[in-house]
């Protein structure tokens, strides 16, 4: 699933190219995304221009000239790609978005776990989807004063409690794996029996991590995609993520698995004590 990092670099590359530009038609070839497709959603987007593109967590928010904003989470295997329009379509293109000068927005989504919505401006921190979000991990609410008072809090494991969209938003496997082995804590210690110097280097790490996976267009193992259908670049760089029985590149052990609420947990023995 792309995280916060995958998404903001989407974010980032549609703002650069469709803020100003006017929606002139809406195909929505299967509706049947994890959350069904309003009828009303192709009516709701035509004609209306795009005057901003931001992020929540890991929803895409797309802000349109009368106040309305389209909403997309892109689920486990979507990518939303600006294209010219002559472009060929592919099998799992669900969503046809005409913008004027010729190009066009595509949703494609093998496993259709995302999710399209319109909704108003005055609606989305009551929504569903958005109104239980944490703080987000690169603007100011989110601090190690907060995550400690989260961590004392909890009975989990301080891995369960980062991807914890409540707890800290835009948060994935992928980058809490990196977080925690970047400040020696394994992902299976329990979070309110950490130190509150470990806390603070989590803290710390967190947006200085993000903020380079961002810097390399966020990472590509498989269904991944940027705005221009290109993959990402920071899988070269992972310290621990998806690399069991790899070398650790700081102290060569060997890197561990472990299984934790369903998703597989990656650390080094010895850098993570």
């Amino acid at each position: 699933m792309p995280e916060l990092p995958e998404v903001e670099t989407i974010c980032r590359g549609l703002r650069a190219r469709a803020v100003g530009r006017r929606i002139i038609e809406v195909e929505v070839l299967e509706p049947r995304l994890r959350t069904r497709v309003r009828a009303d959603f192709a009516a709701q987007l035509a004609g209306r221009a795009i005057t901003d593109v931001s992020r929540r967590a890991k929803y895409i928010l797309i802000s349109l000239d009368d106040d309305f904003v389209w909403v997309t989470h892109l689920g486990m295997s979507g990518k939303l790609i600006w294209v010219e329009a002559s472009r060929a379509r592919e099998k799992h293109d669900h969503i046809i978005v005409r913008i004027e000068d010729g190009y066009e927005l595509r949703y494609h989504d093998p496993r259709r776990f995302g999710l399209a919505l319109v909704t108003a401006r005055s609606a989305l921190s009551s929504l569903p989807q958005l109104k239980d979000l944490g703080p987000e991990p690169l603007e100011e609410g989110f601090s190690a004063d907060y995550l400690y008072a989260a961590a004392r809090r909890s009975r989990r494991r301080i891995h369960d409690l980062l991807i914890d969209q409540t707890a800290v938003a835009g948060l994935g496997n992928i980058y809490v794996n990196e977080i925690l082995f970047g400040a020696g804590v394994r992902p299976t210690a329990r979070a309110w029996k950490l130190s509150r110097a470990e806390i603070e280097r989590i803290a710390a790490l967190t947006p200085k991590i993000l903020r380079e996976a961002i810097r390399w267009c966020g990472t590509s193992f498989s269904d991944y995609r940027d705005v221009d259908d290109r993959s990402g670049e920071f899988q070269r760089h992972l310290r621990v993520y998806d690399r069991e029985r790899e070398r650790c590149r700081a102290c060569s052990a060997v890197i561990k698995r472990v299984a934790l609420t369903n998703r597989s947990a990656f650390y080094c023995p010895e850098c993570q004590r």
